[in-house]
């Protein structure tokens, strides 16, 4: 509300500032969004313990052009196995795309968990 009332005041005494403090022509280009830049990602999930069930899984990655870098299964005792994958560089929105087609196969039970990896 404060700024608001800044904006009126400064119209009431006359003052004219560009919108952004300068003018357009000195303003520096905006870096693409981060979820538009490609990036290793971190997927968990958990898979039903049947054979062909992490085949699916990868058939749909690479379906949405997502290459697997690292994968691994820990031991479980139920009928759920977890699955870890480590993706190489890669969309957002190829991963939001094969997320949407996982349900599909069938093997996948829970929601997965997706973390993109930062480089720094």
């Amino acid at each position: 509300a404060s700024a608001v009332m800044a904006d009126v005041i400064d119209i009431a005494r006359g003052i004219r500032v560009s919108t952004f403090g300068r003018p357009v022509g000195t303003l520096t280009s905006a870096r693409a969004a981060r979820a538009a830049i490609s990036a290793p990602h971190y997927l968990r999930m958990q898979l039903v313990d049947k054979p062909g069930a992490l085949a699916k899984v990868a058939h749909v990655l690479g379906e949405a052009g997502i290459s697997i870098d690292q994968m691994r299964q820990y031991g479980h005792e139920d009928t759920a196995a977890p699955v870890l994958i480590v993706t190489h560089r890669t969309t957002r929105s190829a991963i939001d795309a094969a997320l949407a087609d996982l349900p599909a196969t069938g093997v996948v039970t829970g929601d997965p968990v997706v973390i993109r990896i930062e480089s720094v």
